[in-house]
Protein backbone atom coordinates (compact mmCIF):
# COMPACT_ATOMS: atom_id res chain seq x y z
CA UNK A 1 0.00 0.00 0.00
CA UNK A 2 2.76 2.51 0.89
CA UNK A 3 4.87 1.63 -2.30
CA UNK A 4 0.87 2.34 -4.26
CA UNK A 5 0.97 5.65 -2.47
CA UNK A 6 4.51 6.23 -3.24
CA UNK A 7 4.18 6.05 -6.82
CA UNK A 8 0.88 7.82 -7.08
CA UNK A 9 2.64 11.23 -5.43
CA UNK A 10 5.64 10.90 -7.88
CA UNK A 11 3.67 10.35 -10.93
CA UNK A 12 4.11 12.98 -12.97
CA UNK A 13 1.41 12.91 -15.55
CA UNK A 14 -1.04 12.47 -12.14
CA UNK A 15 0.91 15.90 -10.76
CA UNK A 16 0.48 17.37 -14.34
CA UNK A 17 -3.60 16.61 -14.42
CA UNK A 18 -3.59 18.81 -10.47
CA UNK A 19 -1.72 21.74 -12.01
CA UNK A 20 -4.13 21.89 -14.72
CA UNK A 21 -7.06 21.57 -12.67
CA UNK A 22 -6.27 24.29 -10.31
CA UNK A 23 -5.51 26.25 -13.41
CA UNK A 24 -8.79 25.47 -14.85
CA UNK A 25 -10.65 26.14 -11.76
CA UNK A 26 -9.09 29.18 -10.63
CA UNK A 27 -10.37 30.80 -14.15
CA UNK A 28 -13.43 29.18 -13.55
CA UNK A 29 -13.65 30.11 -10.37
CA UNK A 30 -16.38 33.05 -10.74
CA UNK A 31 -18.65 30.65 -12.47
CA UNK A 32 -18.52 27.41 -10.69
CA UNK A 33 -17.20 28.19 -7.77
CA UNK A 34 -14.11 26.74 -6.19
CA UNK A 35 -14.58 23.58 -3.49
CA UNK A 36 -17.09 22.24 -6.04
CA UNK A 37 -15.16 21.64 -9.15
CA UNK A 38 -11.80 20.84 -6.82
CA UNK A 39 -13.14 17.61 -5.27
CA UNK A 40 -14.87 16.63 -8.11
CA UNK A 41 -11.49 16.82 -10.41
CA UNK A 42 -9.37 14.94 -7.82
CA UNK A 43 -11.89 11.99 -7.91
CA UNK A 44 -12.10 12.24 -11.76
CA UNK A 45 -8.45 12.05 -11.39
CA UNK A 46 -7.69 9.02 -9.60
CA UNK A 47 -10.33 7.52 -11.54
CA UNK A 48 -8.87 8.11 -14.91
CA UNK A 49 -5.20 7.27 -14.31
CA UNK A 50 -6.74 3.67 -12.35
CA UNK A 51 -8.47 2.58 -14.98
CA UNK A 52 -6.89 3.27 -18.11
CA UNK A 53 -2.90 2.02 -16.65
CA UNK A 54 -4.68 -1.09 -14.88
CA UNK A 55 -4.87 -1.58 -11.33
CA UNK A 56 -2.60 -4.28 -11.20
CA UNK A 57 -2.61 -6.48 -8.10
CA UNK A 58 -4.23 -3.99 -5.72
CA UNK A 59 -7.95 -3.91 -7.49
CA UNK A 60 -9.38 -1.02 -8.92
CA UNK A 61 -11.21 0.42 -5.75
CA UNK A 62 -7.77 0.12 -3.75
CA UNK A 63 -6.04 2.14 -6.47
CA UNK A 64 -9.06 4.50 -6.77
CA UNK A 65 -8.75 5.05 -3.30
CA UNK A 66 -5.09 5.35 -2.90
CA UNK A 67 -5.38 8.05 -5.85
CA UNK A 68 -7.63 10.06 -4.11
CA UNK A 69 -5.43 10.68 -1.25
CA UNK A 70 -2.28 11.11 -3.56
CA UNK A 71 -4.64 13.66 -5.67
CA UNK A 72 -5.74 15.47 -2.49
CA UNK A 73 -1.88 15.50 -1.16
CA UNK A 74 -0.60 16.83 -4.36
CA UNK A 75 -3.59 19.16 -4.21
CA UNK A 76 -3.00 20.86 -0.97
CA UNK A 77 1.31 21.12 -1.22
CA UNK A 78 0.17 23.15 -4.60
CA UNK A 79 -2.32 25.35 -2.97
CA UNK A 80 -0.49 25.74 -0.13
CA UNK A 81 3.04 27.21 -2.31
CA UNK A 82 0.11 29.29 -4.03
CA UNK A 83 -0.89 30.74 -0.95
CA UNK A 84 2.71 31.03 0.04
CA UNK A 85 3.95 32.72 -3.29
CA UNK A 86 0.99 35.37 -3.41
CA UNK A 87 1.58 35.51 0.14
CA UNK A 88 5.46 36.72 -0.36
CA UNK A 89 4.48 38.45 -3.67
CA UNK A 90 1.46 40.39 -2.48
CA UNK A 91 1.66 44.33 -2.41
CA UNK A 92 4.32 45.57 0.03
CA UNK A 93 2.95 48.91 2.50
Amino acid sequence: MADLLTAALLDPFRIGLILALILTASNTAAQTGRIVPLVLGVVFVAVLIATTTGAGEAGLTTSIAVGVVANAIILGVILAGKALWSRLTGPRD
